[in-house]
């Protein structure tokens, strides 16, 4: 009998440490809880109380510091067609506030053949069905629905920012119409 005490006694042993070890575990690692992932630039904006589709879906990253200033980053260049034309550059930066984004940059209208910097975007509080847009000192209200849905870019249009002024200041030659004429 003494035998048979003496076998029995390791495995007794053995599960009384195995329990300890699992006891001992911490819990966060014997069953880790998955980390909240990090709100998308696209769900940030409408806290904010600003329409989610006022960036392109070509947002790669973003830095929201906590006095609202931020960086975002985008796959390149690109364009969206809302009422107007609008230009995003690879970078934008701005003050993000409640109904605002103030010291905008990155963001460029086009109206008629010119291209203008879009400062500041505010919406109506408490909101309305109306969208802000401060260019230079000319503040265009437009309706906010072509903002809710985020748009995806084009790479490009005939001509870019800097071309425009290009296009505005050549005048066409004869012989350019001639050669459109009969290329057409």
């Amino acid at each position: 009998m003494e035998t048979r005490s003496k076998i029995s006694n390791p495995r007794l042993g053995f599960a009384l440490i195995s329990i300890f070890f699992l006891l001992s575990i911490p819990k966060s690692l014997a069953d880790p809880e998955p980390e909240p992932a990090e709100p998308t630039v696209w769900e940030i904006l409408p806290k904010f109380g600003l329409p989610s589709g006022l960036l392109p879906s070509t947002v790669t990253s973003y830095i929201l510091q906590d006095d609202g200033r931020f960086i975002v980053n985008l796959e390149g260049t690109c364009y969206v067609q809302f009422d107007y034309l609008v230009y995003y550059e690879k970078t934008i930066t701005g003050k993000l506030g409640y109904g605002s984004i103030t010291d905008l940059k990155g963001i460029q209208v086009q109206r008629f053949l010119f291209w203008f910097d879009v400062d500041e975007i505010t919406v109506d509080l408490p909101p309305s069905n109306n969208i802000y847009f401060q260019v230079g000192f000319i503040n265009k209200k437009l309706n906010v629905d072509q903002f809710m849905t985020v748009h995806s870019c084009r790479d490009g249009v005939k001509g870019s920012c800097g071309d425009s002024w290009k296009s505005v200041l050549q005048l066409p030659t004869p012989t350019n119409e001639i050669e459109m004429l009969l290329t057409e």
